[in-house]
Parts: C-alpha cells; structure tokens; sequence
C-alpha cells in the first residue's frame, strides 16, 4: 500500500470514529475495538494478537505478525434504556409544568469503526498504527419527559490515533508500547429554571486534545500457553467550550465560556490463551479500570471562576472478567464463544439520568472465515444482560438537591445492548 493511500485510509476512519457514541463497556468506555475478539467476549485480548487490532489491546502482540497487516472493523451498538416512574417522581415545582412522559427509549444505533495497520522493520521489531474510539456516550430522551431538568441530551465522542512499537526480546518474550493522541467532544442538554415558572433550555459543548500511553508485554510460555499483559494511560481533560441558555422564545439568556475537567480512566488486563489441542483454544481475561478518577462534574464559568453546573459523581474502580473459546473446523472457518461479567462503576446512590448505568453480562459468539491464505472476515454478536438500575435523584446543578429546580426522579431503568461487528483483515 502507498503511503498516500495510507494516509487517505487513515484519515477517513478518522472522519468515521468521530460517529461513536454508545457506550458498551461499563461507564462510558468501548470496548468493541476489533471484530475478531467480540465473538469471545473479548476473553485473551491482551494475549490472542490474531490481527492487527492487538494494537489496541496489546502493542506487544504485534510480534506474532509477519510483513504487513491492515484490518478494518466497523460495530454496530444499539443500546437502550427505559425508565419508568414508580409514582413517586416530582417535576421541579418552580417550572409549574406537568410531571412529563417516562421519556421512552433513550440509546440509540450508533456505528464504531476501528482501523488498524501492523508491519515488519526487521525481525524483532513492528510498527503500528490503530484509530479507533476507546470511549463513546449518548443518551438522549423525549423532550417533555419527567427528568427533563436533569438531562435531556448526553453526548461523549472520542477520536484515538495510536501509533505503536513491538520489540521481541526473545521466543519468549516481547513487550511494547505506544501514544495516544486522543481528541474528545462533548455535549449536554436539559431544560431549566429560569425563574418561578419560567423555562428554559441549557446547552454545554466542549472539546479539548491531550497525550497518553499504552504499555504491553506477552509470554510465551511454552507451545501452547501464552499470557498478555497491558496496561493504558488515564487521560486529563480540560474542556473548552460555552453554556447556552435560551429562554421558551429561543432567545440567549447566557451564553459564557465554561471549561470542564474530565480524567478518564487508567486500565490493566491480564489475559491468557490456551491451545487444548490442533482444534479447541480457551482464553480468559481479567482487567481492571480506575473509574474513581471519575468524582464529579463540574462546569466553570471561564470569566468569573464561579461553578455553573456541579453533579457529585463518585465512581467507582471495576473489573470485567471473561472467559472464551475458539473452534477450528478447518483451515477456512473457526467458531467463537464468549461470556463474560463487567461490573459498573456507577454507586446506586449517585446514579444519574445522563449514565443510569449497572452491572451487565455478556453472552457472545461469533467466527471467522479466510476467503483466501491472506484474508480473512470476522463477525460477531453480542447481546449484554444489564442489571435494572434504580434512580431517586434531585440534583442536576450546583445545589447539592432541589426538586424546585430539577425535579425528583424516582424510578427503575430497564437496560441492555446488542452490539454486530465484522472485520476484514488484509496480510501483504
């Protein structure tokens, strides 16, 4: 492949990462970042290295691969979230406006592609490069519905440009790293108070850029036992943007510019892969991701230093355990299997109506087929069982609780997701 061609590749998926917006993975992180590992729940994926995508989640990986390797991924996430109101829920007094609707569904199909390309410098070492979307949100609910004060419109797109090395110290082992330049657009809507029954409406945009760094290292332990190590950076955000307040009329009441801090999450997955016989692999994965970095939501008015938007988050540290199987008919088709359990960070007390997140459960399967020696297709589905999560929340600002300001939202959410993938990858 051309350089130029390569660059016009990379800078379309670039244009195409910027639709994520679906959380999958506990929080708001994704993890659908290869089609390949999806059918296993993504169990060994710090250690499988089947493609290019080890990139992502193991730059050490990339040691397994010959020559050169392009896999491209596209993923399809319908979430969905549906409250319901157990009678007790309030609309914010001040407004003097009806309770409202329960709001109906609010996730929605979103597309997450990822492209990856792996080649050889010499033999103990490679380079890649990965774009992808490691994290993605969007909730968004009927306008008149009873959390309205609270949330109406919650969007999180990131944009990851990871460029990698692999260096194979040994048969054993190798070990890997790379950086994350990671671009981060957000924006959130409700309605507000303006005054005794007065209503409004709010809007908070921001982007901002910054660095990180993955880290990898992968043991052969003997033929048919190998082990991943991986480890990624938390990223510390400082938005830019403006809060807009209009009025009923859709005239600007205010509009400053706010900043917003926002860390996202360090992570650590130890994974490994086992070959029972020429037939049957079994993989398992455990990892571990620091969501307590993730305190609260706070928007600052730019001029005066004086917090506009204020919610107590207090997240707290998970893990997601997996487990996995691959079957191989023959040289042309292999079958995949995956389950696996990923715990929320989300406290019951704190959850909120822009996240109403829980614990969830994933069942998966999936395969591949190699068209020919250098190609091949991979698929998967997977559908993720989400605990009911329950709500009784009256904060949405810088007081700490008002139902004169916010409303009480008293309710269950029933939650769960589908997530279709395929991948092609192309050896050269």
């Amino acid at each position: 492949m051309k350089f130029k061609q390569t660059v016009q590749v990379y800078s379309i998926a670039a244009a195409l990462a910027a639709m994520s917006g679906a959380a999958a993975a506990s929080g708001f992180a994704l993890i659908e970042q290869s089609a390949s590992g999806l059918g296993n729940a993504y169990a060994g994926g710090a250690a499988s290295a089947e493609d290019a995508s080890t990139i992502f989640f193991n730059p050490a990986g990339m040691s397994r691969l010959q020559g050169k390797q392009i896999a491209v991924a596209l993923h399809a996430i319908k979430p969905s979230a549906k409250f319901s109101d157990n009678g007790l829920s309030s609309t914010a007094t001040a407004s003097g406006q009806p309770l409202g609707s329960n709001g109906g569904d609010a996730g929605s199909l979103a597309f997450v592609p990822n492209l990856y390309f792996a080649m050889e410098i010499n033999p103990q070492m490679r380079f890649g490069l990965g774009i992808n979307a490691p994290f993605g949100l969007k909730t968004e609910y009927e306008a008149g519905w009873a959390g309205r004060f609270q949330a109406l419109k919650s969007e999180v797109k990131t944009v990851n440009i990871n460029p990698s090395l692999s260096y194979k110290v040994s048969d054993a082992v190798s070990l890997g790293l790379g950086i994350d330049y990671q671009k981060i657009d957000a924006e959130l809507t409700n309605s507000q108070v303006l005054a005794a029954g007065v209503v409004g409406a709010a809007k908070m945009n921001g982007s901002d850029n910054v660095l990180g760094y993955n880290l990898g290292a992968m043991f052969q332990v003997n033929p048919e036992i190998r082990v991943g190590l991986a480890y990624r950076s938390s990223l510390d955000y400082k938005l830019s943007g403006n809060l807009l307040v209009t009025n009923a009329a859709g005239a600007v009441v205010q509009n400053p510019s706010v900043t917003a801090d926002l860390k996202t999450p360090d992570s650590l997955s130890l994974s490994g892969v086992k070959q029972i016989d020429p037939k049957w692999d079994v993989m398992a994965d455990i990892t571990w991701t620091g969501w307590s970095k993730f305190k609260e939501l706070r928007i600052v008015n730019s001029s005066t230093g004086a917090t506009a938007v204020l919610v107590n988050e207090s997240w707290k540290d998970t893990y997601r355990i997996s487990l996995g199987a691959n079957h191989r008919y023959n040289e042309k088709w292999v079958a995949r299997i995956g389950v696996a359990f990923d715990k929320s960070p989300v406290p019951d007390a704190n959850r909120t109506a822009r996240i109403p997140d829980n614990d969830r459960t994933w069942l998966a399967l999936g395969g591949q087929y190699k068209p020919a020696k250098e190609s091949a297709v991979d698929f998967g589905y997977a559908h993720l069982f989400v605990k009911d999560s329950t709500i009784n929340n009256n904060r949405g600002g810088v007081d700490a609780a008002s139902t004169a300001l916010y409303g009480n939202l008293v309710g269950t959410y029933k939650n769960s997701v589908d997530i279709l993938s395929v991948q092609y990858t192309h050896s050269f």
